[in-house]
């Protein structure tokens, strides 16, 4: 009986024991249970641990390599240690017994000594590279590229993912052997003071042991100085002509790098043999001076001032010629614009306008709406409760009665903080308001003086015009959430009716699931949060959903991607999808110019769909030749799906992002002349367009239209960037960039004939403020209680004809403000008519076009001369430049 009474006991203390254990151990790692089971919820445990895994993979890997040569050095060491000292030494009394002790310990105790002292001086030696972990699994799955640089013939992959590693490596080995050396030294000097008193000498395995130490400092040292040779590459000496070495580098500091590593080499070789030999003084003396001068001949002021006074100033270009060409080619490369195909653009100053029917086509979807204004309206007219808003306005295409037509969309995001005051409890917001309600759709193209059309409005979302919205709540997007507990006792608010309030339940798959005590405790010690362990109104099917804002969602789950600041919305048979571009970027490109302190490479490699619903994520390579990218699927397989994996009525809405295209954009504006000797002069350098507003100029961004620029025969969604030459303000180019199909990222640049007018958007505003009729109505309507707004200019190529659209809104002075668009002002040059319907007021500039040149017929004769070619062409669409940029390689001396 008391056998069964004392197992039991034991039984129960045991798992009493356990749970408190368990208890203990999650509270105490509690961080890493929450992420653990979002990464679960969200089918990334695996990954998770991978990470984890990896993370201190490398720590326990980099830690026992540099605990190794710590230990073996030690230990080996302590052979050589008090062998010599002889059984009658005079040495007697307690100091003696106290350094045998010690000569023993080192001799046979190198568990007990040398493990502890290997590991403390190995731990803070590998902290660095546990902090950056990621670089060594990219320099471990690393690919080649293919593609070589043109000064030392290396592929490009060495500089990105190898030269970090290396630079990293070589700086810690001299660390690592530089203590090792000067500790044994300190052991041996020791060991050589000790021995003298009995008329011995230190072994001489002692000094071959030291020696061997020094040689490898040496050599690591040495690969140092190669590594210098590579970091030659991103010198920035040169700007802001071009970036990257030059004459000076390649031809004076490279030379000065290899004397340096020989004479060092040298120096250390024969330092040694004086040592040992004691002679050879002359030739330690001799390598000295020269590695001296080689230092101050590098490092100091003078060669370089000489050089580059008497060498290369009088004739820079032809010394330059070759390294501004390298930098041309590297830069296009990094930047994806290699293969940027060139047109001209002849402007032709026909009158033909509206009765042209490309012209009436591509009316349809002109945007007339800026996006900060439309952003007011859906506020004031969609916005229907005030704890919803609509944090931004997307654009996109949608077949909208069997026709593509460009609109703007916005989702209509929960804002907990609009709920009034006494409403902004606990329960409100963690447990009724917990969601958003659908979206918001108009057409881009609409005229003045006419009610809002919407595609889709209201809640539940309706539209008149087929377009279907199934799954309308949503959990995830853009906004900042709180956390919220869903499904509930209590019910989720969906919407109003009449007078009641549909309530709903949670029936996706987010969040971590919260129906036992356990784990409501340990997530409201997690959100410091008591109501989580307190509230009745959970169940068996609750999940607590957070980290909702799709960016934290990402950076938390693949932190190494840069986002793109302008993620948006669609909506499919399936519910509404968050699309995020998110990019690779470096700043070891060799030679490429940087686009800011920090980057010199960018690509976007990855397309990001979230589930507005559900919070699932998926991740999609749209640049599958990007190092990068192969790199990480290498690393993480599974994460990244290929792009034919995307469910068809998604990929169809896919655009090229405004982020990297304006990037690119600023590097082509001065890129764009791949001759050296073009370049060096500067004789063609672009600018982003400017705009007037609020009478302050602004660089004008890229927008969407929907033309047929890149086909003739297709109208597709594009990206359009405007350029003018450096210091004017008429137009130098258009940039446009492909977002459907096969034209997806395809760049194409028309430029305009340097020695023809054609008028930039701040001239047209020029032109604007001076057209006595528009100024006039604009000054009636700004009187009469109304305050009138300027939206931006929009460039609109079609054919030949170059057209500038140009709305005007009008909202009320008040508090209440909600923009209503009143006119549209069209020009084609320096005429300019205003009227509500874009159609009308292309029909009356067209009009006045005519009127114009019969009046010229009367006065002046017109000659013939020979018609211009339309869409005449720098090199044909679907080719390569007639002059392809060489391949360029630097000779080294």
């Amino acid at each position: 009986m008391r056998k069964w009474k004392r197992w039991l006991l034991i039984t129960g203390s045991t798992l009493i024991g356990l749970v408190i254990l368990y208890v203990v151990f999650s509270f105490r790692f509690l961080d890493f249970f929450v992420d653990l089971w979002w990464f679960r919820s969200l089918d990334y445990e695996g990954y998770f641990l991978q990470r984890l895994f990896y993370r201190y993979l490398i720590l326990a890997s980099v830690t026992f390599v540099f605990f190794l040569i710590f230990f073996l050095n030690f230990w080996l060491a302590s052979r050589y240690l008090g062998t010599a000292i002889p059984e009658g030494s005079q040495t007697k009394g307690p100091a003696k017994k106290r350094y045998l002790d010690l000569l023993k310990k080192f001799q046979s105790g190198s568990l007990k000594i040398y493990t502890p002292l290997s590991l403390i001086l190995a731990v803070p030696i590998a902290i660095p590279f546990y902090e950056q972990w990621e670089k060594a699994l990219l320099y471990i799955f690393s690919p080649h590229t293919g593609t070589i640089d043109p000064v030392y013939g290396k592929d490009i992959a060495y500089y990105l993912f190898s030269f970090p590693v290396y630079t990293l490596v070589q700086h810690k080995l001299v660390i690592v052997f530089l203590l090792l050396f000067f500790a044994l030294v300190s052991l041996y000097w020791i060991e050589s003071r000790l021995l003298s008193k009995e008329n011995q000498q230190l072994p001489r395995e002692a000094k071959i042991h030291l020696t061997i130490l020094f040689l490898i400092i040496t050599c690591v040292q040495a690969w140092g100085f190669v590594l210098e040779r590579y970091a030659l590459l991103y010198t920035d000496t040169h700007m802001p002509l071009f970036f990257g070495p030059g004459f000076m580098e390649i031809r004076f500091a490279l030379p000065f790098i290899w004397v340096t590593l020989l004479s060092f080499m040298g120096l250390a070789v024969s330092l040694i043999f004086l040592i040992h030999k004691k002679k050879g003084v002359k030739i330690c003396i001799l390598f000295s001076i020269c590695f001296l001068f080689a230092l101050w001949g590098r490092n100091g002021s003078f060669f370089p001032k000489m050089i580059e006074k008497y060498i290369v100033k009088p004739n820079e270009l032809v010394r330059e010629k070759p390294f501004i060409a390298a930098n041309i080619k590297a830069t296009l490369a990094a930047y994806n614009l290699e293969k940027v195909e060139t047109r001209k653009y002849q402007v032709a100053n026909g009158y033909e306008i509206i009765s042209n029917p490309d012209v009436k086509k591509s009316l349809r979807n002109v945007p007339t709406w800026d996006r900060e204004f439309l952003d007011d309206v859906a506020k004031q007219l969609q916005g229907i409760r005030p704890y919803y808003s609509f944090p931004d306005v997307d654009v996109d295409r949608y077949d909208v009665g069997g026709n593509s037509q460009q609109v703007y969309l916005a989702a209509r995001e929960l804002n907990i903080e609009g709920v009034p005051g006494s409403g902004k409890n606990w329960v409100n917001t963690h447990l009724v308001y917990t969601h958003g309600n659908g979206i918001v759709m108009t057409p881009s193209a609409q005229s003045g003086d006419e009610p809002m059309t919407w595609f889709i409005k209201d809640i539940p979302p309706k539209s008149d015009y087929g377009i279907n919205v199934t799954q309308p709540r949503i959990y995830y997007g853009t906004g900042i959430y709180d956390y919220i507990i869903a499904p509930n006792d209590n019910g989720e608010f969906d919407y109003s009716r009449e007078e009641t309030n549909v309530m709903v339940n949670y029936e996706g798959k987010g969040g971590i699931p919260i129906s036992s005590l356990f784990k409501k405790l340990l997530f409201a010690t997690y959100f410091e949060d008591r109501n989580i362990f307190l509230t009745t109104k959970t169940n068996e099917k609750s999940r607590i959903l957070f980290r909702r804002n799709i960016t934290t969602i990402i950076e938390t789950l693949t932190p190494y991607f840069l986002l793109d600041e302008d993620p948006y919305i669609v909506t499919t048979d399936k519910g509404l999808f968050w699309i995020q571009d998110a990019y690779t970027i470096s700043d070891k490109y060799p030679n490429a110019h940087p686009y800011d302190k920090e980057s010199n490479y960018i690509r976007n490699s990855v397309k990001i769909v979230i589930d507005a619903y559900n919070g699932d994520v998926n991740y999609y390579i749209a640049d599958p030749k990007d190092p990068f990218i192969m790199t990480y699927d290498r690393i993480y397989p599974g994460l990244l799906k290929n792009m034919d994996k995307m469910p068809s009525e998604l990929k169809k809405h896919l655009r090229y992002p405004t982020d990297i295209f304006k990037i690119q954009m600023e590097l082509y504006t001065k890129y764009h002349q791949i001759d050296p000797d073009t370049f060096y002069r500067q004789e063609d350098n672009w600018k982003t367009a400017q705009m007037i507003k609020n009478d302050k100029s602004f660089p004008m961004e890229p927008y969407y239209l929907t033309l047929n620029l890149l086909d003739p025969e297709t109208h597709e969604f594009l990206l359009l960037n405007a350029m003018s030459p450096v210091g004017r303000d008429n137009l130098r180019s258009l940039a446009i960039a492909g977002c459907d199909g096969e034209n997806y990222g395809k760049i194409v640049v028309y430029s305009f004939p340097k020695g023809k007018q054609v008028y930039g958007p701040s001239q047209i505003s020029s032109l604007i403020d001076q057209d006595t009729d528009i100024a006039q109505q604009l000054t009636l309507w700004d009187q009469a209680g109304s305050e009138v707004k300027r939206g931006r200019i929009i460039i609109l190529p079609i054919g030949n004809l170059m057209l500038y659209i140009q709305p005007i809104y009008i909202s009320s002075a008040s508090r209440l403000k909600i923009p209503e668009l009143k006119r549209l002002i069209v020009s084609q040059g320096d005429l300019v008519t205003m009227d509500a319907s874009l159609e009308t007021a292309c029909q009356k500039l067209e009009n006045n076009l005519k009127e114009r040149i019969e009046r010229r017929k009367g006065r002046f004769p017109v000659l013939k001369s020979k018609p211009e070619i339309p869409g005449e062409t720098e090199t044909p669409a679907g080719q390569e430049r007639k002059e392809p940029i060489k391949d360029v390689m630097v000779e080294q001396p």
